[in-house]
């Protein structure tokens, strides 16, 4: 008998989700969870909201709306594992065992990692570091933690999450190398529905860049932002 696949995703809960987040890892997840040969697991990941976020007040609305909007697309609870990241103890302590195995040079070339140090020389700051915190430096670890805790098969992300799975799986390797076989390695579902849906900027929709367009607006206001992409 062939084994389910069991496939992870979350939203960090920084904000509303927006359009880009339902192509990319909502609408997949969703219809992921329907099917009966797959174990689908889901969360609120308020631990990597940490990173540009210290606003309790902030991150417990984030993630309030962010489990209504799971519920309204049609998420099936009683079929799918959903959680919420910090209620569950073992992944810091999965992420420092991973820590202790994933080379630096490695997170170095993270592309958030290194859009922050490029953002601070453009700036002529004299520390390439300035504001950059170890959570962002580390941010790949975490999400290695996140999906080889729960044995996931398959992990949809966007377009620009794929440099961070083909990380989780370097590190999965390195680990299992050391230990013996641990860890599944995960593969990415990448949905190219969500590398092409621009922001009002003409950019991709990110809440990095603030130009996304929130999910569930009255008709007017969605109207107004949809005519506003450039």
């Amino acid at each position: 008998m062939q084994a389910k696949q069991r496939v992870l995703t979350g939203i960090t809960t920084t904000g509303t989700p927006h359009l880009g987040n339902y192509l990319g890892a909502l609408k997949p997840a969703v219809n992921a969870s329907q099917q009966s040969d797959v174990d689908s697991f889901y969360f609120l990941a308020d631990y990597h909201s940490l990173i540009k976020c210290q606003d309790p007040q902030t991150v417990h609305r984030s993630g309030r709306e962010i489990a209504a909007i799971w519920l309204a697309l049609g998420l099936d609870t009683d079929k799918a594992t959903f959680y919420r990241q910090s209620d569950i103890p073992e992944i810091p302590q999965l992420c420092w065992y991973l820590m202790c195995v994933a080379p630096k040079g490695l997170m170095n070339r993270a592309h958030a990692y290194k859009s922050a140090v490029d953002d601070n020389q453009v700036k002529e700051n004299r520390d390439s570091d300035k504001g950059i915190n170890m959570s962002l430096f580390s941010y790949p670890i975490l999400m290695a933690a996140d999906i080889l805790m729960f044995k996931a098969t398959h992990v949809p992300v966007g377009q620009d999450q794929k440099q961070h799975m083909e990380m989780v799986r370097d590190i999965a390797q390195k680990f299992n190398h050391h230990y013996g076989d641990i860890f599944i390695i995960p593969k990415p579902v990448i949905s190219e529905e969500s590398s092409i849906l621009p922001g009002l900027d003409g950019r991709k929709m990110s809440k990095s860049y603030q130009n996304t367009i929130p999910l569930f607006l009255p008709s007017k206001k969605l109207r107004k932002l949809v005519m506003k992409i450039k």
